[in-house]
């Protein structure tokens, strides 16, 4: 474990991503390869529904700096800059996505034993700021966000969670849409290696007095296999499989169905990274 609490949205990180991460619906491949220069390389074509895209990445690490270009087939380019310890314990993030030049972001995060606390500016039309905080340990986290927009001066955010974590489990609260909802996630892992977890998680929204329950899991079949699956009140059932073709190269095949609406077609996707 860190010695910090970690960031706001480290609450609830985990049970999310194991319902949700590398599910998808599109086709996908990743190219991965590293130059002579220490720059990694990163193509990608995506096909959703009857639509191609692709774009190439770049990433360098000079010293405390780490510097990501990406271009994408829109002629739109992703820069991201991220300075570590540009000023004790802190993380600096600044990017932008050109031509859009008013989509400039600038985010810092700070680092404690006992606290975190992340600063974020957006320009756009009218500059947001978003604000986040943890105080707490690796253990046991409190935290809350806000988000206010200048131009209307009215907030766009306001959330709070908990978060508790043992070695082999973790559960978190968080209150958010400004209140209207309250998830409570639980996730349990099957064995020491942490290959294997289990999880449950339960949304209510006030407004609409519905509540969605969503339960979960992922199994290692073998050391370089692993198959996903999760299930919700609503009726929709999903599956995973990934599989590791050679090191650090993974094939993922996944899947969801909508029992309660079955003359809708499944959706179906497709993902392979492949990396020297």
């Amino acid at each position: 474990m860190s010695k910090g609490p970690g960031l706001y949205s480290d609450i609830g990180k985990k049970a999310k991503d194991l319902l949700t991460k590398d599910y998808n619906s599109d086709q996908k491949l990743t190219v991965s390869s590293y130059s002579t220069t220490g720059v990694a390389l990163t193509s990608t074509a995506l096909k959703k529904g009857g639509l191609s895209t692709g774009d190439v990445a770049g990433q360098y690490k000079y010293k405390n700096t780490l510097i990501d270009v990406k271009i994408e087939t829109a002629s739109i380019i992703n820069t991201t800059l991220t300075f570590t310890d540009l000023f004790p314990s802190t993380k600096t993030i600044a990017s932008i996505k050109l031509p859009d030049y008013s989509s400039g972001k600038l985010e810092v995060q700070y680092f404690h034993d006992h606290a975190t606390l992340t600063s974020v500016a957006t320009l756009k039309q009218s500059p947001i700021f978003d604000v986040s905080a943890t105080v707490g340990s690796p253990t046991l986290a409190f935290g809350a966000e806000a988000g206010y927009d200048t131009k209307s001066g009215s907030f766009t955010k306001y959330n709070t969670g908990i978060s508790f974590t043992k070695l082999d489990s973790s559960a978190s609260v968080i209150i958010g849409d400004k209140g209207d909802s309250i998830k409570v996630s639980y996730l349990h892992h099957l064995d020491q290696i942490k290959k294997s977890a289990a999880v449950v998680d339960i949304t209510r929204r006030f407004s609409t007095n519905q509540n969605t329950i969503t339960v979960g899991g992922s199994f290692a079949v073998d050391p370089l296999t692993q198959i996903k699956a999760r299930f919700n009140n609503q009726g929709k059932v999903g599956g995973l499989l990934q599989h590791e073709l050679f090191p650090k190269s993974v094939l993922t095949i996944s899947g969801e169905v909508d029992t309660k609406a079955l003359e809708k077609k499944p959706k179906f996707g497709l993902a392979i990274a492949l990396k020297p």
